[in-house]
């Protein structure tokens, strides 16, 4: 604007105005009269009377702007009293935050100094202004519903980390997490907060009383007789804990629920204010006023048909208006409550957003009559408040506030313009628009309107007469159907509310994935994708900063929007080109994770970091996708990483002193959890220093290297490809097919959704159990809590866990297996493919498979069988695929095929795999234990042969019947499921491949081993410390890794007589090499179990009867029976040959003891006289005392076993010829010398030599090469 004053010209853009009389007479402009009439009508003088002497000329465009100002200055507010102090307040009129002064703590101040975050234990932060006399009242805008203190305080109060608002004298504070006042002291008051509530706090100073609102409603006085007098002012303040956010209002903005008679702290524009209504008036008169030329009148026009079609002389008429009120909107109060409400107030007719064209009409007016910076700023505060509006509505029935907000966005974006200014700028960069797609659950039902739609509550009775969970399905009662069948037709009707909600906020995203609007730059799809990127690179670089990332509760309706988005886009590109795929069979193509035309960041890549892949696969690169790797950008590569490791360890080293700089801007993260839906900006620490104490001057910024994300500069031909560029899909493998997928752009779509599931939204998935897990703890003590609890869980099985969201996440399984089984194709470059695509997998089908029962159930989905057999392939391929170096992902893959063996379902999908893939897997697991992880896979043999082993067929433990699990859901807690089929191929390669079964057997019988010495060590640790006469914890970090050992043990056990009984010749067929050795191994290990376990009055049995927390699983039943079916395996079930084998190698063993097998049966030796009665009452173990668990003919076969080795034994005791010591090997003194070694002659027995040559050639004496080892026979004497 180049003047204002009346009779000179102004601009506004390229629009120019004249006041010389021939230019009056311009085509288009109407009659002198018909125009003054016009004026007269869209400028009426305020009050309606005559117009005095000044006015009676006629109004032409020549004096209409002197006209505009002087209308505008009558009944103007005066400011000058706003400037000059206001009786009762102290301080600045604009009221902040004070960062200079007025904190303590570490706090995170938002860009408007009205948005706080607390980072560190309990910070504390006051306002700049404070007030000593009258009634004042500010609002703060909730926005995590964590541990805070909200109130007011006067300038001598002293905060610490543990002392807030409340905590000290004249200090007040409400706490609706705890739902207490304090005031040094602390009592109940008022109701709990949540995220998205409004606390208006209140002082009258008049009364000396402070009382509270949530929401609006008063909460009642919470303090009376408040100190006032001389020198005693309060502040606004508030102290909160780690990550907890919020955001105040002062009065910079319409206060949400002001109350009569009580002043915000900040007055309100009233000047601007009144202009600003006055100019919407005529705005109004304008869209009211119609010219009919022909007729020489005005007539009155309907606001929804007007349009702007060239009429020069409503257009100069509206310049005249946006000359005065472009500058007014650029300012936050006003766009709020005036622009805001006059748009909605244009949509309140209802209808689609499509009937209300005047939206549109006015933001070209906007664009056509405004400054750029002023169009700029005024759509940046109209979104602003439009987010903050939808965000801190209460939840009221119909969902109302919330539609009539996202409407009105949907209206705003719809203008092309608009929608990219706000994408390029304000969508990503400024706001935290994703909280669009956010529908936050309510804490309380009774304001939600949740007791009108569900008003008769149901769940599932699991409880018996005793109150004791029941697993069994009972039949309904006719009363119980009835209360079902209503509780879902309230959660039914709900759902139709919600929908509503989610079908808006997905057509927020389809415009923004309009990819046909190419006026004015590149289509909006594109800009969204870069954003988009940018967005996820945020989450993901900053995993371990929880206040820097997008709450999880929004990343999860994100992603169903954007799914919702994206379907329906490719399935629209799918009907125009019907060679392309379906939503349905959508993958992401390899060729994205090496061809650098998608920033995976620093994401790990399942063969390790990109730069060595680069390095390493440089060739296959070149050969198989025709993709060169230039030798300088590898040396660039290096480089870089070594410049970021280095500014890395100087940054960090800088952080400390650099976070003692008050007020200091650091580089911003862009997603914090900023109450105001902005950016924080400002980082406040106060290092131990009292909250009044003067702060120095901020010291010199640290450096920061900020990383530039080269994806901001691409183009739709980038993306998409043209004239035989392919775009993002260069490098196709020879194995990809040629068919086109979709739209380049949702390809990367898709990818981004994979990788927000896997940043957060399965963990918060995860968390509808808290509710689920109290209302089942509720069902059986508080009817009214369940009846909440269970209206909470309606709410939230409709907006997270409904059928569609199941869907959802099932297509997003299925994305992923095609991804993976696609990439898996093309060999070493599946290296490339980041790590995130396999978790996904692994936990999305966690997820359907935990978290939607019992609202849904997984078996109802579409080709449920056929997805699961996929899973289990790429499990049973990849679990120990040397393409896959990250040990974190292959203990992931490792873990989820141990679970997925344990459930008959799942196990069965296993077995359909092809033949080729499951001998491959079981030859994996059967590989060397050593040098690797092998738990999970000796957990994942034992479920194979869990309920075909001896007394092997429980679910839990005899003992621990009659305790509670804590989760009966876990895999380890599931009925067996045993698999004849992989049984057989176990048994198969154990049989055809005579290196694998040695080494294999060596590795477990080693691990075996090691795990029962340290059992043993550690309950002769816990034993000793429980004999103390002085009181002693025993840790239970120790108690568990005991019980760990155990477990260990007794499932190496297991697997030992799973391979005893599928494949006895590898230690009774004497031919085999190694098949001695390794049965005097087992024999010697069994036999040290036993003697361990089985000794009268022995440390076992001491551990065991004390019953320490931690040690539930230890017991003599599991062990025990795990060593009497490997017994009766060698002893009983096998043939004359190799039983008499077994029995001599057993026999041999000099830590045999009989007694050990006679004990399995309850018989023990005669005691000790004198000891009789000390043990008279004690109840000793015996296997006949299990008859639920051991059959009958497991029994006998126990007893046949007893009998032979007693037979055996008395034989072989009567024909042992005493041997001397020095026929003794010398290296156990167990057994006589029977062998010599070459070339150095020395001896010992075999079992000692055989053992030794597994894992050393040296002799053991001499240290010489061992060539050979010949039979040893003492020559006769004479």
């Amino acid at each position: 604007m180049t003047s204002r004053a009346p009779g000179t010209t102004f601009s506004r853009k390229n629009y120019r105005l004249s006041t010389e009389p021939e230019k009056s007479k311009v085509a288009g402009i109407v009659n002198s009269k018909l125009l003054n009439d016009y004026l007269h009508r869209i400028f009426p003088i305020a009050d309606g009377t005559q117009p005095t002497a000044a006015y009676r000329k006629h109004l032409s465009f020549q004096n209409l702007q002197e006209h505009v100002e002087r209308l505008l200055a009558e009944d103007a507010v005066s400011e000058d009293g706003q400037d000059q102090g206001v009786e009762g307040r102290l301080g600045p009129s604009t009221v902040v935050l004070d960062h200079t002064s007025g904190f303590e703590g570490l706090l995170l101040v938002d860009d408007d100094l009205l948005g706080v975050i607390g980072h560190s234990n309990f910070g504390s932060i006051r306002a700049t202004t404070c007030v000593y006399k009258g009634k004042w009242i500010y609002e703060v805008l909730i926005s995590s519903q964590g541990l805070m203190q909200i109130g007011w305080c006067t300038l001598n109060c002293r905060f610490n980390q543990e002392e807030g608002v409340g905590d000290t004298p004249d200090s007040y504070a409400y706490d609706g997490n705890r739902v207490r006042k304090w005031n040094v002291t602390t009592t109940n008051y008022g109701k709990s907060w949540a995220a998205g509530d409004i606390v208006s706090c209140l002082i009258d100073l008049d009364e000396g009383s402070i009382s509270f609102c949530l929401n609006g409603v008063s909460l009642g006085t919470a303090f009376d007789n408040i100190s006032r007098g001389s020198g005693m002012a309060y502040f606004p303040a508030i102290s909160l804990s780690f990550k907890e956010s919020v955001a105040f209002n002062f009065g910079s903005r319409p206060l949400r629920y002001p109350v009569e008679g009580y002043r915000p702290l900040q007055d309100k524009p009233a000047a601007d204010l009144a202009k600003a209504q006055k100019l919407l008036g005529y705005l109004k008169n304008v869209i009211h006023t119609g010219i009919d030329v022909t007729e020489g009148k005005l007539v009155e026009r309907e606001a929804s048909t007007w349009q702007l079609q060239g009429e020069p002389t409503v257009l100069i008429t509206l310049a005249h208006i946006f000359n005065s009120f472009a500058p007014l909107m650029c300012k936050v109060y006003l766009v709020e409550d005036v622009l805001m409400n006059f748009l909605l107030s244009i949509l309140e007719g209802g209808g689609p957003v499509e009937a209300h064209p005047l939206i549109q009409q006015l933001l070209d007016l906007m664009w056509l009559l405004m400054e750029d910076y002023e169009v700029h700023e005024c759509l940046k505060q109209l979104l602003m408040s439009l987010l903050r509006a939808y965000r801190f509505s209460p939840i009221v029935p119909d969902l109302g506030l919330q539609i009539h907000y996202l409407r009105l966005t949907i209206a705003i974006l719809k203008h092309e313009k608009s929608r990219k200014y706000l994408l390029h700028n304000v969508l990503f960069d400024v706001l935290r628009s994703v909280v669009f797609f956010y529908i936050k659950s309510p804490l309380r039902v009774e304001e939600a309107g949740l007791q009108e739609l569900i008003p008769t509550t149901w769940w599932p009775n699991r409880f018996n007469k005793e109150g004791k969970e029941s697993k069994e399905i009972k039949d309904e009662t006719a009363e119980e159907r009835l209360r079902r069948r209503a509780y879902e037709r309230g959660c039914q009707r709900l759902k139709k509310r919600i929908e509503v909600v989610e079908e808006l906020q997905v057509q927020i995203l389809k415009l923004l994935l309009n990819n046909k609007d190419h006026g004015g730059g590149g289509a909006s799809r594109y800009i969204f994708l870069n954003k988009f990127r940018k967005f996820l690179q945020e989450n993901a670089s900053n995993r371990g900063n929880l206040t820097v990332l997008c709450p999880p509760e929004y990343m999860v309706c994100f992603l169903h929007r954007l799914i919702s988005a994206l379907k329906h886009y490719w399935d629209e590109y799918n009907m125009k080109n019907p060679l392309a795929m379906s939503s349905e069979d959508a993958y992401v193509p390899p060729q994205l994770f090496y061809n650098g035309k998608v920033d995976y960041f620093d994401l790990q890549r399942l063969g390790g970091l990109l730069s060595h892949l680069k390095k390493t696969l440089k060739d296959e690169l070149a050969s198989k996708a025709n993709i060169l790797i230039d030798p300088a950008e590898l040396q660039a590569v290096t480089m870089d990483d070594l410049d970021e490791d280095e500014e890395s360890a100087v940054s960090t080293a800088q952080r400390p002193a650099a976070a003692l700089a008050i007020g200091g801007a650091l580089a911003r993260p862009s997603w914090l959890s900023s109450p105001t839906l902005g950016r924080a900006n400002r980082f406040l620490s106060t290092a131990a220093v009292s909250l009044m104490t003067p702060r120095r001057s901020p010291g010199a910024l640290e450096k920061v290297k900020v990383r530039t994300l080269n994806m901001e500069q691409r183009t739709e031909e980038d993306i998409e490809g043209s004239h035989g560029n392919e775009g993002l899909l260069l490098g196709r493998p020879a194995e990809e097919p040629e068919q086109p997928i979709t739209e380049n752009s949702l390809l990367e779509i898709l990818d981004g959704i994979v990788m927000m599931y896997n940043l957060s939204v399965h963990q918060q998935l995860g968390k509808r159990r808290d509710i689920h897990d109290e209302l089942v703890k509720s069902q059986k003590v508080f009817s009214e809590k369940l009846n909440h609890l269970s209206r909470r869980l309606a709410w939230i099985n409709v907006t997270i866990y409904s059928k569609e969201k199941m869907l959802d996440i099932y297509w997003l399984l299925r994305v992923c297996i095609r991804t993976i089984e696609h990439g898996d194709r093309i060999g070493s470059l599946f290296a490339f493919m980041p790590e995130f695509y396999l978790s996904v997998a692994m936990n999305s089908y966690s997820a359907l498979k935990n978290y939607f029962s019992p609202v849904n159930s997984m078996e109802e989905l579409p080709g449920y069988e056929e997805t699961l057999t996929h899973l289990a392939a790429i499990l049973a391929k990849h679990f120990a695929d040397s393409r896959i170096v990250g040990t974190d992902i292959r203990d992931s893959l490792m873990q989820a095929l141990a679970s997925y063996v344990c459930y008959p379902h799942s196990l069965r999908a296993v077995e359909r795999i092809p033949e080729l893939q499951r001998i491959s897997m079981m030859k994996n697991l059967l590989a060397p234990y050593e040098q690797r992880p092998w738990a999970q896979t000796n957990w994942i043999l034992v479920r194979l042969w869990r309920g075909c082993g001896f007394g092997y067929r429980y679910t839990r433990l005899p003992h621990l019947l009659k305790t509670k699990p804590e989760d009966a859901n876990l895999p380890s807690l599931q009925k067996p499921c045993p698999s004849t089929l992989l049984q057989r191929h176990m048994a198969d390669l154990l049989r055809s491949d005579r290196e694998m079964a040695p080494s294999f057997l060596n590795s477990v019988l080693n691990q075996l081993n090691w795990a029962f010495s340290e059992f043993i060590g550690m309950i002769q640790e816990i034993q000793q410390a429980a004999e103390r006469l002085e009181r002693n914890f025993v840790d239970s970090r120790q108690l568990k890794v005991c019980a760990t050992c155990f477990d260990l043990s007794v499932s190496l056990l297991r697997v030992l007589e799973m391979t005893v009984t599928l494949a006895p010749e590898i230690f009774l067929d004497w031919s085999r090499p190694s098949s001695e050795l390794l049965l005097r191994r087992l024999a010697q290990l069994l036999n040290q179990v036993l003697n361990r376990v089985t000794a009268e009055r022995n440390l076992f049995d001491r551990v065991v009867n004390l019953r320490l927390p931690g040690l539930e699983s230890v017991d003599h039943y599991p062990i025990l029976v795990a060593v009497t079916g490997i017994l009766v395996r060698l002893l009983v079930d096998t043939d004359f040959q190799g039983a008499e084998r077994a029995t001599a190698v057993l026999l041999a063993d000099p830590c045999f003891q009989l007694r050990s097998i006679q004990y399995l049966l309850g018989n023990t030796e005669p005691l000790v006289l004198g000891m009789a009665s000390a043990s008279a009452d004690k109840k000793h173990f015996s296997l006949q005392s299990y008859t639920d668990y051991i059959s009958q003919e497991e029994l006998a076969k126990v007893e046949q076993m007893l009998g032979h080795l007693s037979e055996e034994s008395k034989q072989a005791a009567a024909s042992t010829l005493p041997t001397s010591e020095e026929d003794l090997c010398p290296i156990c003194y167990a057994h006589p010398i029977s062998a010599v070694f070459k070339p150095c002659s020395h001896k010992s027995c075999k079992a000692c030599i055989n053992q030794h040559l597994m894992n050393n050639k040296d002799c053991f004496f001499c240290k010489a090469t061992i060539t050979g080892v010949d039979d040893y026979m003492k020559p006769a004497t004479s």
